[in-house]
């Protein structure tokens, strides 16, 4: 008898563990799935998009300061969109094809907007008249807004997140904070190598006042063309 209960309790805890719990029933995501998840995230992530051109236009004109409170901001909307995710706003915004629409408008008109005042800020190509970096809290604030305006997000965590939550396991929020960490560290991975790396470029930007204003313009126009891509993706 002693035998059967133990050969029962030890079938119980297998089924535990190959459903995603530990040996106290907590819920977990097993390392496979947390695996695919990364493969996932970093595939969505190194693709360049409206984040990755924000901080990369930051870095270059404000250094790695303002590229960090970037990547931060960036790191602050992905958490956002975790969470929106699992109360359900994205569904909603996603389902009210208006919503959405005018989401993604406004973020291709904030994009514009930030393309252009990086052309412009181009004509000054002497350090006397070159204007000044944006704050490390302004640069903060905008990244969290470029962010939480990001269609990708918002398809991303319509699509792929749920295939990673188990209620059923337990522990829901607890399986969110998992995702959202690997979110995170990836995000801070990409998003802050591609800040150091613009930011030694903005030395060389600071001695060469020519060479800055034309890649402030190259800088400008694609994000600009970026936001003209979007906005035409909008209409079906």
């Amino acid at each position: 008898m002693g035998a059967g209960v133990f050969h029962r309790r030890r079938q119980d805890l297998g089924d535990q563990l190959g459903h995603g719990h530990d040996a106290g029933g907590r819920a977990v995501i097993t390392g496979p799935e947390l695996a695919l998840y990364f493969a996932l995230v970093f595939g969505i992530i190194v693709l360049p998009g409206m984040d990755m051109a924000y901080v990369v236009g930051h870095s270059l004109v404000g250094g790695l300061r303002s590229g960090a409170s970037a990547v931060a901001g960036i790191m602050a909307g992905g958490l956002c969109h975790m969470v929106f995710g699992a109360a359900g706003i994205a569904l909603v915004v996603k389902a009210v094809p208006g919503v959405f629409m005018a989401m993604m408008l406004a973020g291709a008109a904030y994009i514009a907007w930030i393309g252009w005042s990086v052309w412009r800020a181009a004509a000054s190509v002497d350090d006397a008249a070159a204007p000044r970096p944006a704050s490390t809290g302004k640069a903060f604030r905008g990244a969290i807004a470029t962010s939480l305006l990001n269609p990708k997000a918002y398809l991303f965590t319509l699509a792929v997140t749920p295939q990673f939550v188990h209620p059923e396991r337990g522990g829901f929020w607890g399986q969110v904070a998992e995702l959202t960490a690997v979110t995170n560290a990836t995000q801070a991975a990409v998003y802050g190598a591609l800040a150091v790396a613009a930011s030694r470029g903005s030395r060389w930007l600071k001695a060469n006042p020519r060479g800055r204003g034309v890649l402030m313009r190259v800088v400008g126009a694609g994000l600009m063309a970026m936001a003209g891509f979007t906005a035409w993706t909008a209409f079906p």
